[in-house]
């Protein structure tokens, strides 16, 4: 991990990440966790990894820089990450007993695996789903048997299977899902795999959450399978009764329940009172939030369904107010005018995210206030900030840490780039000269100022 010490997410970050090294350190394989301070000793080295923001998780395999860590940040999901990635990605079944213990998932924190049954490892059809597990498995969990018995106690003969966890099981979907398909054929087993694994209902949780698929729809509410099974699926299988009349209507859609209390945050990004709960909110394939008003009931759910699909709800977003015209040459956005001042289409924008307790954010804060100076006079420039902690980012801007710049130029508004130069006002008005859609009024393209005329 890189980090700064005056760095706010750091510190957040950081009992998550302390919790998961202990835990990781008795794995097998163990996982080690180390952490670099980016300003002082390991300055030299978070450069040459490409460090730009705080906090930076990496992996490293066998000394190498594998890859940027993208999981969860919370412990759960870092452990659960982690430990697939040090795990092969395939576990090959070699008893009836091992595979019975496999797919019968007792883990509550578990959701399906997924089972490949080949008469050999040489087959076109093993081959493949040695392809998909190895793509798919810091997600899924991959059996693979290629034993005679085994196949003959499973009835299968070059398949692949999903088993659900008992807990999930229920009388309107079945157990298992069934490939029915070529199983040579890699993106019709992804297909099937990413649009099954999690039934009808899910059980999102803080470790498979990257796992559901947009659209989605969330219940939250307490859903315990520890203590209150009965009562957890009391309101999961009324959310099932809807998704199987609306996905066997033919919408695609994505249905899941989650804990109201492992995603408070989620909940308070979405408005939601809790003391409601049942509460629900959903996402479309845009990165939009929705959010359901009335109370939970079949009928209304049903109804927040098909409004939802057919878009006829307003979209929530979180906003601080829209500020009052000011003379600052820096732009104040919020949520609520991001569309009307970022996604202009006559303006090229330079956008900072930052946060109120970010170190390096009031550092730079001067230097961007002279840039914006500098840009004053560029009818097609804008120069803006937004506070990330208090207001929703599209979903086109990746900001994992403070500040986070990007530049959205017109006509490519869904494709901003990520700005990962200097920081001095100089590096800045040299990027804007060379990435400017059309040639600045006061500098020229390598961002020498322009003599004025006569």
């Amino acid at each position: 991990m890189s980090e700064h010490r005056r760095c706010g997410a750091c510190k957040r970050l950081a009992p998550e990440y302390d919790t998961a090294a202990t835990a990781l350190k008795k794995n097998d394989p163990p996982v080690a966790f180390a952490k670099v301070d980016c300003i002082e000793a390991g300055k030299e080295k978070c450069s040459e990894c490409g460090v730009s923001g705080y906090p930076t998780l990496k992996i490293f395999r066998n000394g190498e820089l594998e890859a940027d860590y993208e999981g969860p940040r919370d412990s759960a999901g870092i452990i659960g990450y982690m430990k697939k990635k040090a795990e092969p990605t395939t576990k090959v079944l070699d008893s009836v007993e091992n595979a019975k213990k496999f797919v019968n998932i007792q883990d509550f924190d578990d959701n399906a695996v997924v089972v490949g049954f080949f008469e050999s490892a040489d087959s076109d059809g093993a081959k493949t789903f040695k392809t998909l597990a190895d793509a798919l498995s810091e997600d899924f969990t991959f059996g693979v048997s290629t034993d005679s018995a085994i196949n003959k106690e499973f009835k299968q003969k070059d398949s692949v299977v999903i088993f659900r966890p008992k807990r999930l099981q229920s009388k309107m979907e079945g157990a298992t899902a069934e490939f029915d398909g070529d199983v040579s054929s890699l993106t019709d087993l992804k297909t099937f795999v990413n649009n099954n694994i999690n039934g009808l209902v899910g059980h999102r949780t803080a470790r498979n959450k990257e796992q559901f698929q947009k659209p989605l729809i969330v219940t939250y509410y307490d859903v315990d399978y520890k203590k209150n099974t009965k009562g957890t699926n009391y309101w999961r299988n009324r959310v099932m009764r809807v998704g199987k009349k609306i996905t066997e209507g033919g919408a695609k859609v994505f249905f899941a329940v989650s804990s109201a209390t492992e995603f408070s945050q989620e909940i308070v990004d979405l408005s939601l009172d809790v003391k409601n709960a049942p509460v629900v909110g959903a996402w479309n394939t845009k990165g939009q939030k929705f959010i359901m008003t009335d109370h939970l009931s079949i009928d209304t759910f049903e109804k927040f369904v098909n409004d939802f699909l057919d878009n006829k709800l307003e979209p929530y977003i979180k906003s601080e107010p829209i500020p009052e015209n000011s003379e600052n040459a820096v732009k104040v956005v919020v949520g609520k005018n991001f569309a009307d001042l970022v996604d202009d289409e006559t303006k090229d924008v330079l956008i900072e995210f930052y946060a109120p307790w970010c170190g390096h954010c009031m550092s730079l804060e001067p230097k961007y206030n002279e840039l914006a100076e500098k840009m004053a006079n560029e009818k097609n420039i804008v120069i803006a900030k937004m506070d990330a902690t208090a207001n929703d980012v599209p979903p086109q801007y990746n900001v994992k840490g403070f500040p986070t710049i990007y530049f959205a130029p017109k006509g490519n508004k869904q494709n901003p780039k990520q700005y990962n130069g200097g920081r001095e006002v100089d590096d800045f008005v040299k990027y804007l000269a060379a990435e400017a859609t059309e040639e600045l009024s006061g500098f020229t393209r390598k961002g020498k100022a322009k003599k004025a005329e006569l």
